[in-house]
């Protein structure tokens, strides 16, 4: 890390699920970074003294990490990426029938596009220490409304097909932190049936809306062979 910090100022931190942050703020420290960005999630309840699952933890522990460091900071939570529908396009190889569970979750989903430009609009301007932003899309949709979206993109006539979420919680798990999965089962049973939080942050700070999902969509065509 010393020769990939060495001149850097400022640093955007994207971390795996579980990494130990703290020898990458200590070789920041020692490089003199002065700004740092950390992509960190939308499931931290702000102000709680214990996170309701080990997602939040996780990212508020880092978050913690940070904010002792000395090294200025600003913080995008983001809870749903509209780049995790990328997993339906494994299933649309077979058919035109996605299997999902919590097929009624909402979420705003966030083009990664917007982030990036969020990030880069700190990174290189500041002006944001300290702060602490959770970043949506423009809309709330649920994962039915996606594929349908998906679907009018593709010029395919998609459906969802609603699954038992405990066989796939139970599957999944056994390939994946169990405890990870769970949270993540949690926040999306959460999501059902309730309209999911939208926020015109990232027109703030880039100064455009937000991208919709029909546009994630149609950017990622060659992605579901479209």
């Amino acid at each position: 890390m010393p020769a990939a910090l060495a001149g850097v100022e400022a640093a955007f931190l994207v971390l795996q699920y579980g990494m130990d942050v703290a020898p990458l703020l200590a070789a920041a420290g020692r490089a003199g970074v002065r700004r740092l960005v950390f992509l960190s999630s939308g499931a931290i309840v702000p102000g709680a003294e214990r996170q309701p699952d080990v997602i939040a933890q996780y990212h508020r522990d880092v978050e913690q990490a940070i904010e002792a460091s000395g090294i200025e900071w600003t913080f995008l939570r983001l809870l749903f990426p509209a780049i995790n529908s990328l997993t339906f396009a494994m299933q649309l190889q077979g058919g035109d029938v996605i299997r999902a569970p919590y097929a009624e979750a909402a979420f705003s989903a966030v083009h990664e596009r917007d982030v990036a430009e969020v990030a880069a609009r700190i990174l290189t301007g500041g002006g944001q220490a300290g702060r602490a932003y959770d970043l949506t899309g423009p809309e709330s949709l649920t994962q039915a409304q996606q594929v349908r979206i998906l679907g009018e993109t593709l010029g395919r006539p998609l459906t969802v097909e609603d699954l038992d979420p405990e066989p796939v919680l139970e599957q999944m798990s056994q390939f994946m932190d169990p405890e990870f999965v769970a949270a993540l089962f949690g926040l999306m049973a959460q999501a059902v049936g309730r309209p999911a939080p939208v926020n015109d942050v990232i027109e703030q700070i880039t100064g455009h809306p937000a991208r919709t999902y029909a546009r994630w969509a149609a950017d990622h065509r060659a992605d579901f062979g479209g």
